[in-house]
C-alpha cells in the first residue's frame, strides 16, 4: 500500500481527529488527497502543499466522484454534532453518498472512525448515530474498517477539552450523575495509530474494532487526574438533579463549547463506553494503548516542555481579514490575543524592528508600564527586567531579554519569546513577518497565554484591557520603526 500511485483520501481534515491524521500518513510515505467543503479553512496547515486538495460535500452526491478517483482507502472522520435535531438522519445521508460514490469509482476499503457503546443498550442519539452511520457506510457493499472509540485524550478534541475547562476554571464543581459513568479513554496518539496501521492490516477489513486506553475510570477519575498534572486542588460535590439539559447550560458558560454541542455530548455520557472485546488486540497486537496519566501528560508536553504550535494560530490569523484589529480566541487550553498589519516595508526591515526590541532600546509602547511589570516581578521573587540583552542587535536562541526567553528565531521573518516573569500560567509573544505580493509585509503579533486554574484565567481578563492597549500600541510602532529603518 505504501507509496502507491493511488491515492488514500482523508474526509473530515478540518476536524480533530482529520487534521492530526494528514501528518501521520504523510511521514508514513503515502500519497494523500483531502477533500473539503471550505478550502479557505485549509489556510495556514502546514502540509498543505504535500497533499493534494479537492473540494466536496458529502450531502451533494455530485461532488464525490471526482474526489474518489484514483483513491485505494478512504478515511471517513465525519459526523454532525450541532444545526439542528435532524443530524441523524444528514449523517446517515451522507454515509450513504459516501458509500455509495466509493463503489462505483472501486475504493477497496472505507476506515471509519466512530463511537464506543453497546449497541444492544439504550444508547444516546448522538452514540447510536456513530453506529448507524457505520453501517450506512457498509450498504453499498465496500469493505468498512470501523474503529470505535470513547473519550480521546488529546488538546483540541471535545470531549477532553470539556474535562480540561470545567478542571481548570472551577475549583469546587457540583456534579450529575454522568461523573460516575464508567469509560474508558484513549489517546490521540494511540487512536492515530490504529488508523493508519489499518492501512497495512488487510485482515481488518469488514471488522468492528473496539479500541481504549490502558484503564477503565469514570469521568471524576479523568477529571481529577487532570488536575493532579496539572498540580490543581478540586472538589466535586454529587448531586442528582442536574440534568443533561441544565449541564449543556452550564457547560456553555464555563467552557467555550456551546450548549447545542454540549448538550448530545453530555446525553452520550450516561452510557458506559468501554472496550468490550479483544479484536484491536489480536489484529494490532503491536500497539499497546498507554494509561490515561501517560495520554494527559504528552498532551501537556507543548506547555512544560517550552513548546508553542505557531499552526494554532497560522489558521486564526489567515482567516481574517487585515483591517480586523484583533482576534481573540480560545484554542486547545491556550488564550490567544493576535494581531496584524501591512507595513509598507521588505520582511528584512520588519524582522530588524520587532528583534532589536527589549534591553536599553525598550518595547517601543508604554514602556513605564514594562518597567513597572518587571518592578512587580522582582517584588514577588522574579527575573525582573535587570537582565536586558546580550547584544543590542542580535538575537538567538536561549538569550535572555528583560524577562523574556528567546525560543524561537528565523532570520527575517519569526521570533517567539517565552515569558519568565512571574504568572499564574505559561505566556508566550509572537512576531511573524510574511512577505506580500506587492513588497509590502504582513505583521503578525500574537500573544498565547495557557492559564493556570481559576486564576489565570482571571489574570488574563483581569488585565486584558490595559495588555490590549500595550498591544494595539506596540504593533503600530513596530510598523512605523519598520518603515523608518527601510
Amino acid at each position: 500500500m505504501k507509496n502507491t500511485a493511488r491515492y488514500v483520501l482523508i474526509t473530515g481534515v478540518t476536524g480533530y481527529i482529520g487534521g492530526r491524521l494528514v501528518p501521520a500518513l504523510l511521514k508514513a510515505g503515502y500519497r494523500v488527497r483531502v477533500l473539503a467543503r471550505d478550502l479557505g479553512r485549509l489556510e495556514g496547515r502546514p502540509w498543505l502543499s504535500e497533499v493534494d486538495v479537492v473540494q466536496g460535500d458529502v450531502l451533494k452526491p455530485e461532488t464525490l466522484d471526482a474526489a474518489l478517483e484514483e483513491v485505494d482507502v478512504a478515511y471517513y472522520l465525519i459526523h454532525s454534532m450541532r444545526g439542528s435535531d435532524n443530524f441523524h438522519e444528514r449523517d446517515i445521508q451522507a454515509a450513504r453518498n459516501f458509500g455509495a460514490a466509493a463503489q462505483r469509482q472501486g475504493v477497496q476499503r472505507i476506515i471509519y472512525l466512530g463511537g464506543l457503546g453497546d449497541s444492544g443498550s439504550d444508547l444516546s442519539k448522538h452514540l447510536r448515530s456513530r453506529q448507524d452511520t457505520g453501517d450506512a457506510l457498509r450498504e453499498a457493499g465496500v469493505s468498512v474498517t470501523e474503529f470505535r472509540a470513547g473519550v480521546i485524550i488529546g488538546s483540541g478534541s471535545l470531549s477532553f477539552e470539556m474535562i480540561r475547562y470545567l478542571t481548570e476554571r472551577v475549583p469546587i464543581m457540583i456534579c450529575p450523575r454522568w461523573v460516575y459513568t464508567r469509560i474508558q479513554p484513549i489517546g490521540i496518539v494511540d487512536t492515530l495509530n490504529y488508523l493508519v496501521s489499518a492501512l497495512d492490516t488487510p485482515e481488518s477489513g469488514g471488522e468492528i474494532i473496539e479500541i481504549g486506553g490502558a484503564e477503565v475510570m469514570t469521568y471524576r477519575d479523568m477529571m481529577f487526574g487532570y488536575a493532579r498534572a496539572r498540580g490543581l486542588r478540586r472538589w466535586m460535590i454529587p448531586v442528582p438533579v442536574l440534568t443533561p439539559h441544565l449541564s449543556s447550560y452550564w457547560v456553555h458558560w464555563v467552557t467555550p463549547i456551546p450548549s447545542d454541542i454540549a448538550r448530545p455530548l453530555i446525553e452520550g455520557l450516561r452510557n458506559e463506553v468501554i472496550v468490550r472485546d479483544d479484536t484491536a488486540r489480536k489484529l494490532f497486537p503491536h500497539i499497546q494503548p498507554m494509561n490515561f496519566a501517560t495520554a494527559v501528560s504528552r498532551t501537556l508536553e507543548k506547555l512544560v516542555a517550552s513548546e508553542v504550535e505557531t499552526s494554532w494560530a497560522d489558521a486564526l490569523v489567515s482567516s481574517q481579514p487585515v483591517d480586523v484589529p484583533a482576534v481573540l480566541a480560545t484554542h486547545e487550553g491556550m488564550m490567544l490575543e493576535s494581531r496584524q498589519q501591512i507595513v509598507a516595508a521588505s520582511p528584512a526591515a520588519v524582522f530588524r524592528a520587532f528583534t532589536g526590541m527589549g534591553g536599553a532600546t525598550g518595547w517601543l509602547y508604554f514602556n513605564w508600564a514594562w518597567r513597572l511589570r518587571g518592578l512587580a516581578d522582582r517584588l514577588v521573587g522574579g527575573v525582573g527586567m535587570r537582565r536586558g540583552r546580550r547584544h543590542p542587535k542580535d538575537l538567538r536562541i536561549g538569550d535572555a531579554l528583560d524577562f523574556w526567553r528567546v525560543e524561537a528565531v528565523e532570520t527575517d521573518r519569526l521570533l517567539r519569546l517565552r515569558a519568565e516573569m512571574k504568572v499564574p500560567g505559561l505566556a508566550w509573544l509572537q512576531f511573524k513577518a510574511e512577505p506580500l505580493e506587492d513588497g509590502k509585509t504582513q505583521l503578525s503579533q500574537i500573544a498565547f497565554f495557557a492559564p493556570k486554574g481559576l486564576f489565570g484565567l482571571l489574570y488574563w481578563y483581569g488585565l486584558y484591557p490595559i495588555h490590549s492597549l500595550i498591544f494595539s500600541g506596540m504593533i503600530r510602532r513596530l510598523a512605523e520603526r519598520a518603515e523608518t529603518q527601510a
